[in-house]
């Protein structure tokens, strides 16, 4: 559905296109790990998505749920070196705009399903 999609796909090259930006670590010595930043964002829009989708069958919440945990372990492989450190500013900016831009390809996986 959402990562098997072109638009996904599209997303993956977006995201290496910018590695760059996780090969720096944080100098700011944060509880927080990349790893943290990313599962609270995805949870977080998910939890947008099905808040703004309340009819949404418990199967197919469940398909998108197992799409998000996808998208996690997508990102924890290409995040490899950096997924137990602590983010920058600029990765976490980074990251918000791209799990944002996920977000869309799981709203767009809704709307073609009604």
């Amino acid at each position: 559905m959402v990562v098997e999609s072109e638009g996904y796909h599209a997303l993956i090259e977006y995201f290496t296109e910018h590695l760059a930006l996780f090969e720096k670590a944080s100098e700011d010595v944060c509880k927080e790990t990349v790893e943290d930043v990313v599962t609270d964002m995805i949870a977080t829009n998910l939890m947008v998505v099905f808040s703004q989708n309340p009819d949404l069958e418990a199967d197919f919440r469940f398909k998108l749920m197992q799409e998000a945990d996808a998208v996690v372990a997508d990102l924890s492989e290409v995040l490899a070196g950096a997924w137990l450190r602590s983010p920058t500013v600029e990765q976490i900016s980074f990251l918000e705009d791209y799990i944002g831009l996920v977000k869309n390809l799981f709203d767009s996986a809704i709307s073609q399903k009604k």
